[in-house]
């Protein structure tokens, strides 16, 4: 029964290891997609009335520049810590940048502080420029450590599931631009969004916390293998359990804010999906926790297997921006399992 397991558990291995492979600028990719969807939010608020948006007080210039604060907050922070973690691992012969990414990492902690964000005001507070000066750090470190030019070989699947996101994201995309779908031929039909519910459009205009779930998950989708290619013993399985976590919990909250606005309010389901914004004691945040550590277990194992050719050691990574040296360093520590 054992080998047959052993046999089972190799065989998906090597398919795992089999899938097709998309190489794409992952870093650059998050920190476009974050930059776009912060231009998109000072935009359409400055453009749109506070009262058409969503627990929001100002509105103009100055309402959209608050807004795109809180959004440097969540989810911007909790994106930028696995990219600290990348450039630190990169710069750690330098003791200043090792520093600051330290610093840069507090900083952006400081968002799960209580009602650093909170969902029933936000409006930016001074407290808020914290988190966001953590941002500014992290994309600093992420031009120092040159991981703009790196590429990660993100499989088939990880690229399918980010395709579902984006297409649940439809509506919240153009809700960021201050539109519905309605009157749009094919998706007005499939998705509910300018007709009132109450006080709002059921998917009012502006951003929405299942747009930033995605954010997070796309985030943890194009940053996983480049956390396994690390070669720093402690930073690689907190890095990779720390981007499970962040996927699960992306995940969740896209979820549940679509299961919100396309079915209960439609009213084709009564029963809403509990809130998973902030951690809690509930059957919902178990289901995260326990996702989370499915995550965890699938990415680590992956990382581990031994028998992998040459051009798989590095994990799905292409540093084409690194010297050759480096990257047969790290392909040599990688392989020895330094």
């Amino acid at each position: 029964m054992t080998r047959r397991f052993q046999d089972a558990q190799r065989t998906k291995g090597a398919y795992i290891r089999r899938m097709p492979r998309i190489a794409v600028p992952s870093v650059a990719l998050v920190w476009a997609l974050l930059g776009i969807v912060a231009v998109e939010i000072v935009v359409t608020y400055a453009r749109l009335p506070a009262n058409e948006l969503y627990h929001v007080s100002e509105s103009g210039l100055r309402g959209g520049l608050s807004r795109a604060l809180v959004f440097l907050d969540f989810p911007v922070a909790l994106a930028a810590l696995p990219v600290i973690a990348l450039a630190a691992e990169r710069l750690r012969s330098s003791r200043v940048a090792v520093a600051a990414a330290i610093v840069g990492a507090v900083l952006c902690a400081v968002v799960a502080w209580p009602h650093v964000v909170d969902q029933a005001d936000l409006d930016a507070k001074p407290v808020n420029a914290l988190p966001a000066l953590g941002v500014a750090i992290a994309f600093g470190l992420t031009l120092g450590a040159h991981l703009l030019g790196e590429r990660a070989r993100v499989n088939a699947l990880s690229v399918v599931l980010a395709a579902l996101l984006l297409v649940l994201a439809l509506p919240w995309l153009a809700a960021e631009l201050g539109f519905s779908l309605d009157g749009v031929p094919m998706l007005g039909s499939v998705f509910l969004t300018g007709e009132r519910v109450g006080s709002l459009a059921a998917v009012h205009h502006g951003h929405h916390h299942g747009m930033d779930g995605v954010l997070l998950a796309l985030t943890a989708l194009a940053l996983l293998p480049l956390a396994r290619s690390m070669r720093a013993p402690t930073l690689r399985p907190a890095t990779t359990v720390y981007l499970s976590l962040q996927l699960a919990y992306g995940l969740a909250n896209a979820v549940q804010d679509a299961w919100s606005e396309q079915l209960v309010k439609r009213g084709t389901v009564h029963t809403e999906i509990p809130s998973v914004l902030h951690p809690e004691m509930t059957l919902a945040w178990l289901g995260v926790v326990l996702a989370a550590a499915l995550f965890s277990l699938v990415a680590l194992r992956r990382r581990g297997v031994v028998g992998q050719s040459t051009s798989d050691r590095t994990d799905g990574v292409e540093q084409s921006g690194l010297p050759r040296s480096e990257r047969l360093r790290r392909l040599d520590g990688t392989w020895r399992g330094e």
